[in-house]
């Protein structure tokens, strides 16, 4: 398999959290994994959080952490996510590319979280958005769009035949996506050709372009709706 780390996408920095929940404006970090992959190998960080709130069962069944557990052997939150904050723009500022699976997610719970413990955001620290990412979710979508089944990691895992740990647990989420990466490029040479700022564009395009299609058709869906309503009250009174 030909690797990302052939230096046409710079050093890979591969980000995941695992959290309380999906609520990005409400949910908090409860662990996250760094792995950079370079030149010289793969390099894996980790932290574990107390999040400060209770994890609910539901979260927790995910990733396998109990409150209690964090609360006893975690970090304090503003510390840990001060760590990843400055080595992720660390990263960026060197050359590097970032690389995270559904990366809208993760990078804007971190940033909510930044805000939360009054810290300055991804965005605010490096003086405009944070580029490039490379999402596999979004490269495989665009790379193979009419593929039937889901696009969840452990789905693209199977597809692409990647060797996984046991996926939930932030570091070994992250080793998986940059595996998934490397396999949704090498069976991709249009992507596989492009720079990482190329492919962070493409993506952007991509990603509006499905979400102006998703409203497109709810709001067709909402209209027949409303015609049909419409429709079986205008033919009630002959059904009598």
């Amino acid at each position: 398999m030909t690797r990302t780390t052939d230096g046409r996408h710079g050093a890979l920095l591969g980000f995941d959290t695992e959290t309380t929940g999906i609520d990005v404006r409400r949910d908090r970090v409860v662990s996250a994994a760094l792995v950079l992959r370079d030149a010289t190998g793969t390099h894996v960080r980790t932290w574990l959080v107390d999040p400060g709130v209770e994890i609910p069962e539901a979260a927790g069944a995910i990733h396998g952490l109990s409150t209690e557990h964090v609360r006893a052997h975690g970090a304090a939150p503003a510390v840990a996510l001060e760590e990843i904050a400055a080595l992720l723009v660390e990263h960026v500022r060197a050359g590097g590319t970032l690389v995270a699976y559904n990366a809208s997610f993760d990078l804007a719970v971190l940033d909510a979280e930044l805000a939360r413990y009054g810290r300055p955001t991804l965005p605010e620290r490096l003086g405009g958005p944070v580029r490039p990412v490379l999402d596999p979710m979004v490269l495989d979508r665009m790379a193979d769009p009419d593929r039937e089944g889901g696009r969840r990691l452990v789905d693209l895992c199977e597809h692409h035949d990647v060797t996984t740990g046991l996926l939930h647990t932030a570091d070994a989420d992250t080793l998986a996506t940059l595996d998934v990466l490397d396999a949704v490029l090498a069976a991709s040479p249009v992507l596989a050709d492009a720079t990482a700022q190329e492919l962070h564009d493409r993506q952007a395009v991509a990603v509006a372009a499905w979400r102006a299609a998703y409203h497109a058709r709810k709001a067709a869906e909402a209209a027949q709706a409303v015609l049909d309503a419409l429709m079986g009250r205008a033919a009630e009174p002959a059904a009598r």
